[in-house]
């Protein structure tokens, strides 16, 4: 079971490196197709709303075929996507990579529900943070290889990137055990997009889907006013934005990676979660206050830090409320709304811009207050 998790943290950490890689390059390697900044957000947006309707469907087939197979048309629908955006001539032939990496993107979800399958409950949290620890490094480490790679010419990090979900995808086959043991109510199951919707019906599941839906708004937002505010507001250079958002990126794999530390002081993991979003909304509301770099810097370490507790504690509560027989589905669903957060939380950033550029560090703090309230409801359920 061990070595298990950590081929899998391997394969994680392969896959989220290539996705790092690519998609800081989109907009300068797009331009030469007629890419600009309005049909960039669509690119992006493709992306998720594939996403949101493949993931939950992925999760579910791995429910009644097994995790491996899936895992494995996941990480070579990724590997294809990269060689077309390599070999691409038409803005077209973009959005068709892009809608191809969306629909196969199920990896998370079927990762998620591979530690499920080998974890304990009391050992959920923690697996869950290397494995939120193994994603969070590649997407820190990918962008330097990306831009690193460029220098050899635009299309060489897209290779790169298709070179090493190829690795993946023979680590899957060759290494990696098959975790899901299938039994005849798993064969019969059929999944149903009504589900997205009903999901959020669910005593905790729904509510645990909704604060992750919620946060990752946040941060997401948040990620808007970083890169305006360090580039308008504080001067700061493309470079030096760059080692600053790293740094952000490493607070959060420090973070996951003491999730034991966490739920060795308490075993609850709502309680832990509420902890995290009240530090993660004081931080925010400072970092909305914040005119110079220290104030911000500290504020944002100090999210970043907590903002690493979300999702082991959200994923192991999904998963302790999940039957077996449907754990790729619900976690499939809850990175279906993740995707989504994902692409409303800059778009929603964005109109509150017209404001000023604090605005969206306090938008953000709307977002986790909420979520800090649902999580209070969550700790009742629990009980």
């Amino acid at each position: 079971m061990k070595k298990g998790l950590w081929i899998l943290a391997v394969i994680c950490v392969i896959n989220s490196m290539g996705f790092g890689i690519v998609v800081p390059l989109l907009y300068s390697y797009g331009k030469k197709f007629g890419v600009t900044s309005e049909t960039l957000g669509l690119l992006t947006a493709a992306f998720s709303i594939a996403q949101f309707f493949a993931t939950p469907l992925l999760g579910s087939l791995s429910d009644r075929w097994g995790r491996k197979p899936v895992l494995v048309i996941s990480l070579i629908g990724t590997c294809i996507s990269f060689i077309l955006f390599a070999q691409a001539r038409s803005i077209i032939m973009l959005f068709a990579a892009r809608i191809l990496d969306g629909l196969t993107g199920g990896n998370i979800s079927v990762a998620q529900a591979m530690v499920t399958d080998v974890s304990s409950p009391d050992d959920r949290a923690k697996n869950f943070g290397i494995l939120s620890s193994s994603f969070g490094f590649g997407f820190v480490a990918g962008p330097a290889l990306g831009g690193l790679l460029s220098k050899y010419g635009m299309h060489v990090p897209f290779y790169f990137a298709a070179g090493i979900a190829l690795i993946g995808v023979l680590l899957t086959i060759f290494a990696l055990k098959e975790t899901h043991c299938k039994s005849g109510e798993q064969q019969a199951y059929k999944f149903s997009f009504v589900s997205l919707a009903t999901i959020l019906k669910k005593k905790t599941i729904g509510v645990s889907i909704f604060i992750s839906f919620l946060l990752t708004m946040a941060q997401f937002a948040m990620i808007v006013g970083f890169q305006t505010f360090t580039t308008d507001e504080l001067k700061l250079s493309p470079a030096q934005t760059g080692v600053f958002y790293a740094g952000f990126g490493i607070t959060g794999i420090i973070m996951q990676l003491l999730v034991p530390f966490f739920t060795k002081i308490c075993s609850s993991k709502s309680i832990i979660l509420l902890f995290s979003t009240l530090i993660c909304l004081g931080a925010m509301i400072v970092a909305g206050l914040a005119t110079g770099l220290i104030l911000f810097a500290t504020a944002v370490g100090i999210y970043g830090l907590f903002n690493g507790l979300r999702n082991p504690m959200l994923n192991a509560i999904i998963a302790d409320k999940t039957g077996s027989h449907e754990q790729g589905k619900i976690l499939g669903i809850n990175q279906s709304y993740i995707s989504i957060g994902q692409t409303l939380g800059p778009i929603t950033a964005g109109f509150v811009t017209a404001i000023s550029l604090h605005s969206i560090f306090f938008l953000a703090s709307l977002y986790i207050l909420v979520a800090f309230a649902l999580s209070f409801k969550l700790k009742r359920q629990e009980c």
